[in-house]
């Protein structure tokens, strides 16, 4: 029988620790995300998977919030993030910086999940959307690719928190 593990033999890093740490060269955008525990989970994955920051954009709700600050379990303290009134403000600054833009969104022409490949170097700004929406269509309009998610059973989408974080674990793994 396995035993678990006890919080000091995870060996946590601290705050400050984890702002000095090298990041993966990815951003996350949350496009009008409305759901504050949303946008909590995503703060905690974004944190295990060491990514480099979130923008925070429309509607989204930004921290301090309580029901944040409760599914992000303090990520909001770790990871960096900024806050952008319309969304395609951070696309095209993203863009003037050399990110490649990929929406996470159902579309025509979308590249599955598991066929997209990270070119070395390469800087991504993953683009999450609103929960009932999805990625605005000026956003997706603006992207470089729109990635998806397969999905086989009844559902047409994943809660955004889920669908982020297998995102982020395709991505990282792809970056070690």
């Amino acid at each position: 029988m396995s035993q678990k593990k006890s919080m000091l033999e995870l060996h946590r890093m601290g705050v400050e620790e984890y702002k000095n740490v090298g990041k993966l060269p990815i951003t996350v955008v949350l496009d009008n995300v409305r759901s504050e525990m949303n946008v909590g989970s995503v703060f905690r994955t974004a944190d295990a998977f060491l990514i480099e920051r979130i923008c925070l954009c429309g509607i989204t709700p930004c921290p301090p919030k309580s029901e944040i600050h409760k599914t992000a379990l303090g990520a909001e303290e770790s990871v960096a993030w900024q806050y952008y009134p319309i969304t395609a403000e951070v696309i095209d600054e993203l863009k003037a910086a050399g990110y490649t833009i990929c929406s996470i969104e159902q579309v025509h022409d979308s590249v599955s999940l598991d066929r997209f490949e990270v070119t070395e170097g390469q800087k991504l700004a993953i683009v999450f959307g609103n929960e009932v929406k999805g990625v605005s269509q000026a956003v997706v309009d603006g992207s470089d690719v729109c990635i998806e998610i397969p999905q086989h059973g009844t559902k047409h989408s994943l809660n955004i928190s889920c669908c982020a974080a297998i995102v982020m674990w395709q991505l990282a793994l792809q970056y070690q």
